[in-house]
């Protein structure tokens, strides 16, 4: 059958366009019901025998969803208990257009063959398709569609001899539609009844989502937040400029205070500080808000206090003192303030943590601490308390009303015991939104066959360089090895020297299972004990990993250099190569400075580094920064794999060498491929930092009698070079890492959607990543393109399309900053297992910042940070003077500076399972009668992570 419909468009030049749209009616679609004797159907989904047991409805039966309980009752659906489901494609259709991540989530459930999900095709049913009538609006005739397929089902279901028993129960959330199916003759009820019927499954009930009206969840009459404006309001003052729209981040430090990141605003307008929990008004960390900014004179500064919600049953009346204690008089310090008035759009997401101690075995009310501070408590019920004790959990928001402390929510899952390496392993990588389940066979599925070799196709548009004295230089274990290098001398006297990289786009090609799941994940994941990889380990470990003694096949940019490493000329290749050695850094060390070696790969190895020392000096004349950042190595126990060991990182001159060449490859290859591309190249730029930011830099640097200027990347640099003391030796490297304090991050973005293309601590004028596509998506896509410049490969659409390539980058940038953050809390984690095995340790550190009622400590020799505190609870408090100017701080007679040294205790304190702390007594100087304390931050500032060196990354 063919229904046609026909309506009228306007067109933008003011015509009327007739369109007609055709829509096929079928009578072949199946029920999916297993012994339906009335549908011709070769694999069933629905099972005969349902499972579940309810005490409203003794038949056996299958479950309707209709669209609200899909986008808020999914954590239900996705219990393995939960089976036997029919979704209406009307169902899908909606749930698609209003929440992708909801559609994800559905559509994995579809496909897991023990969920016995079925997809039931309605609107293209002969007898289960409606038109919508005269005065209908959409929603209801959707609502009257999920109705007729109910009871097309229950009626099909009948005329079946195996299935005459079988009901279907529609599941609705909306109270009209309930009523009007219950009128119709369909057995119906909300998510809630049905889940509390179920006999078997108890404790599903914890997993229903919180979505009473708010008025039924008033604790008290009084109201404490004002009411968020609604979406129109709010896109209407916008517009007229009355509001400022922008994402909201709340602070690490201190839960009374946020900043809202105004999207597409003036530089000096960028960030509006918000102070107190009324002017917060419910908004979480990464929602998207609307902001009214305050009166001028209403304008705060950004606080000094470190101030962590310790109080579990705290009110709104009672952070009235603490909110004073964020107020300065110093107007000159004063920043752009403003308050909460609506919502744009929510960021919630499941939350990993546990439930509050002093909360447990009270009533079925219970509040959970998410792990990350920067999230509120949220009230959860829960039957289930005592058995959580001490567990690690999962909870997701249902939402905050105005009367409320705290946000609402519920349980979903409960992951381990709180403290074992493998739940806070999956705690840190849900946290920080890390894919990293198993590949699914659609992925795998693409992957070559083994044995595998290379064949003569693959050899088109490649040369052979297998007879090249090519090696790999890598850090100890490292085994998916994105890089190697050769160097040899020429005829003419000069050099040439290739940049060897694995092929990886040949494995992986566009548009496929493969290149989607990669696409997805965006970077490998290095952990301290475990590494998420991007692609799987046939290719990142074996066929892509460019191993000594094996063919491979690579992406070659070769350059011929004077020995001044000027570039003469640059080729860009397809290849094959057979890597003659896989050597760690102080293997190639060694190489080098032995008198005894003079084998190819050694020489190659001598005129490599020699090229590098000319190459960096150029960089650093030119302006490139040298920053620090210290990076710790964990020895672990063969058997426990405990941390037995911890030390930062020795950089030998060979990681400088391969990075160099890393560094000249990427800025070569950006070049070539926007000069053939344009519009379209995928490049990385890293951005000036405000003015603003260097502030405590120059500070710091004064109080030590030094200038800094940072007028430009090449003042800075040098001012660096210059600021050291004899004395002191130590200084310079504490004022490069303060530098790296101040630098924004450096982003991916497309060339045809940006015209500033300047890598900052590079000085470069142009930069991309070519040289890991084992582990970055961003090279996979810059080898595509490459490759398309020089003729190797074809386009395809998406490659050529700049907003499809500003999409990639939006992912790739975010993934990339959640790989940092993962990383830097899997070296939290094991650096308090280690403090944990180690008991007390006395070590020397120095102050890298000074805050009204605290220091923050650096201990170079375990790359470990701490904030120390000077007020506790039920301590006498000690007088506390605080100086801006010169960042310091005196307890009582003794004035901190910052950059002084200090000596402190260090052992772990792990009364508190979710937020373990390292805890340090202050040895030298000695404050009479008092003992002050610290918990580990390890680096973060505006809540991006501190960059860290490789020898891939700029």
């Amino acid at each position: 059958m063919l229904k046609s419909k026909t309506f009228m468009k306007k067109t933008r030049s003011g015509g009327v366009l007739k369109i007609v749209r055709e829509h096929y009616l079928r009578d072949d679609i199946t029920c999916g019901c297993q012994g339906c004797d009335e549908c011709q159907q070769e694999s069933p989904v629905l099972q005969l025998e349902p499972v579940l047991q309810s005490s409203l409805c003794s038949a056996p039966h299958y479950l309707l969803p209709d669209t609200n309980v899909l986008l808020h009752q999914v954590d239900i659906l996705e219990d393995p208990v939960i089976q036997n489901a029919i979704l209406l494609q009307t169902v899908l259709q909606e749930v698609r257009s209003r929440s992708a991540p909801i559609y994800k989530r559905v559509k994995d459930l579809i496909s897991n063959p023990e969920k016995y999900f079925y997809t039931f095709t309605n609107e293209h049913h002969r007898e289960t398709y409606i038109e919508q009538e005269q005065g209908e609006n959409a929603n209801d005739r959707n609502d009257r569609a999920i109705r007729t397929a109910a009871k097309w089902y229950n009626k099909h279901l009948k005329k079946s001899k195996n299935m005459q028993d079988l009901q279907v129960i529609l599941i609705t959330n909306d109270r009209k539609n309930k009523e009007k199916a219950v009128e119709e003759g369909i057995v119906a009820y909300t998510c809630e009844e049905y889940i509390k019927s179920l006999i078997a499954n108890p404790e599903l009930v914890d997993r229903l989502a919180c979505i009473s009206d708010e008025k039924n969840e008033v604790e008290s009459e009084k109201i404490l937040f004002t009411e968020h404006l609604p979406l129109s309001k709010l896109q209407l003052g916008i517009k007229s400029g009355i509001y400022k729209q922008g994402t909201f981040r709340a602070s690490r430090d201190n839960y009374l205070e946020a900043t809202v990141w105004v999207h597409g605003d003036s530089v000096e307008d960028k960030e509006i500080i918000l102070q107190g929990l009324r002017n917060i008004n419910r908004a979480i960390h990464e929602d998207v808000v609307a902001v009214l900014l305050l009166n001028k004179e209403d304008w705060v500064a950004p606080s000094s206090v470190v101030l962590q919600d310790d109080g579990e049953t705290e009110d709104i009346d009672s952070v009235d003192e603490k909110e004073k204690m964020l107020q300065t008089n110093v107007k000159s310090t004063r920043k752009p303030s403003g308050k909460v008035v609506g919502i744009i759009k929510r960021n919630w997401r499941p939350f990993c943590g546990m439930l509050s101690k002093s909360q447990i075995k009270e009533s079925t009310r219970h509040l959970f601490t998410p792990a990350d501070r920067r999230i509120p408590r949220i009230r959860i019920e829960t039957r289930q308390a005592a058995t959580l004790e001490g567990q690690r959990i999962i909870v997701a928001i249902d939402g905050w009303p105005k009367y409320s402390r705290y946000p609402n929510g519920h349980f979903v899952k409960n992951l381990g015991a709180a403290g074992d390496k493998e739940t806070e392993t999956e705690v840190l990588l849900l946290e920080h939104d890390v894919p990293h389940q198993p590949f699914s066979q659609a992925v795998l599925s693409y992957l070559p066959k083994m044995p595998w070799s290379i064949k003569p196709e693959d050899m088109k548009h490649r040369i052979d360089l297998k007879h090249l004295y090519v090696c790999s230089v890598d850090p100890p274990g490292c085994t998916d090895i994105d890089d190697a290098l050769h160097c040899r001398e020429l005829e003419n006297g000069n050099l040439e020297v290739g940049v060897h990289i694995a092929d990886v786009s040949h494995f992986i090609r566009p548009g496929n299972a493969l290149d989607q799941e990669s696409g997805s994940r965006g970077t490998t994941v290095y952990l301290c004990e475990k590494r998420i990889d991007m692609v799987p380990e046939l290719l990142s470990s074996n066929l892509c990993s460019l191993r000594s003694e094996v063919e491979r096949l690579a992406f070659s940019c070769i350059w011929e250099l004077d020995q001044n490493a000027n570039i003469l000329n640059t080729k860009y290749t397809k290849s094959v190569i057979n890597s003659k050695a896989s050597l760690t850094y102080a293997e190639a060390q060694m190489r080098i400075d032995s008198p005894n070696m003079n084998d190819e790969i050694t020489k190659s190895l001598r005129l490599l580094n020699k090229l590098a020392k000319i190459l960096k000096k150029r960089r650093i004349d030119n302006g490139a920064l040298t920053l620090s950042s210290p990076e710790v190595r964990f020895h672990m126990d063969s058997e426990t794999h405990d941390p037995i060991d911890l030390q930062t990182k020795e950089l030998k001159e060979t990681n400088s060498m391969v990075e160099e060449f890393m560094l000249l490859a990427n800025i070569s290859v950006a070049q070539k491929i926007y000069d053939e591309f344009p519009e379209y190249a995928l490049l990385r730029k890293h951005p000036a930092p405000p003015p603003a930011n260097y502030d405590i830099l120059v500070k710091a640097a004064k109080s030590k009698n030094l200038e800094i200027k940072t007028d430009s990347a090449k003042a800075l640099a040098d001012s660096l070079d210059k600021a050291e003391s004899p004395e002191f030796p130590y200084l310079n490297t504490l004022l490069r890492i303060l530098a790296t304090r101040c630098m924004m991050q450096a982003v991916y973005f497309c060339s045809g959607m940006d015209n500033d293309f300047h890598h900052y601590g590079l000085a470069s004028p142009i930069y991309t990543h070519f040289t890991s596509p084992i582990r970055r998506y961003a090279d996979v896509i810059v080898h595509r393109l490459l490759a398309a410049a020089i003729g190797a490969d074809c386009t395809y659409p998406d490659l050529t399309d700049k907003h499809k390539i500003a999409d990639i980058c939006k992912n790739i940038n975010f993934r990339h900053k959640m790989a940092q953050y993962s990383q830097r809390a899997s070296v939290a984690f094991h650096t308090q297992l280690f403090f944990k095995n180690k008991g007390i340790v006395n070590e020397e550190g120095y102050i890298l910042f000074v805050r009204k009622n605290a220091i923050v400590v650096l201990i170079p020799k375990f790359g470990l940070e701490g904030t120390v505190f000077f007020e506790e609870k039920d301590k006498r408090k000690p007088k506390l003077t605080y100086n801006d100017e010169i960042p310091s701080l005196t307890v009582e007679n003794t004035t901190f500076f910052i950059f002084d040294k200090v000596k402190v205790r260090i052992t772990l304190d792990a009364s508190n399972m979710q937020h373990q702390k390292i805890r340090m007594a202050l040895v030298e100087p000695e404050i009479p009668g008092f003992n002050s304390s610290t918990e580990n931050h390890h680096a973060y500032k505006n809540d991006e992570p501190v960059p860290k060196k490789s020898k891939t990354e700029d």
